[in-house]
């Protein structure tokens, strides 16, 4: 059976969209069609057997996390196959594994996303789209210095999206191998 990702954006296990790691391992056990279940460090990252209906299992995974523990949060599934092909293509190989952060969006960004961001990028960082993964490399001033936020990643792209830097991308592939 092959492995499966599901991605969550901006949950924590503390203060606000707290979303405790084992409870929500409990509830998709018990509230969804998800097999072996587990999760990979406190942000969001869901392994588990590849579902038979992508998109109905991430709406069910939502409503289940709202249900639970009121919070909205788009969930975001990526195949093995998907994750190793998005990060082979990926044009930062030379890049620092915590610098380099490839953003998961649920679709295709709008038609103008990409170049409207490439306008706001710093002079050490770069932008690639792979699929419906956008890669960044925020350079030598890394993510806290960029002005790509969250907002401006969402307006420009117009489109959901969650990020993980390239050494949790790589642990994520390997998990679900």
């Amino acid at each position: 059976m092959s492995r499966s990702v599901l991605l969550l954006r901006a949950v924590n296990v503390s203060g606000r969209n707290r979303v405790p790691m084992a409870r929500l391992r409990e509830l998709l056990t018990a509230a969804t069609e998800l097999n072996d279940v587990s999760t990979y460090i406190a942000s969001g990252n869901i392994i588990c057997e590849t579902p038979e209906h992508p998109a109905a299992t991430c709406a069910a995974v939502r409503m289940a996390i709202h249900d639970e523990f009121g919070v909205d949060t788009p969930v975001i599934h990526r195949t093995h196959a998907q994750l190793v092909s998005s990060e082979s293509a990926q044009p930062f190989p030379e890049g620092d594994v915590k610098s380099v952060h490839a953003m998961f969006l649920e679709g295709a960004p709008s038609g103008d996303g990409i170049e409207a961001l490439q306008q706001r990028l710093r002079d050490t960082e770069r932008i690639a789209l792979i699929g419906d993964d956008l890669w960044i490399d925020y350079g030598a001033g890394g993510v806290h210095s960029t002005k790509l936020t969250k907002t401006v990643l969402d307006r420009a792209l117009g489109v959901a999206g969650t990020a993980r830097n390239l050494r949790t991308t790589r642990t994520l592939i390997e998990l679900t191998a």
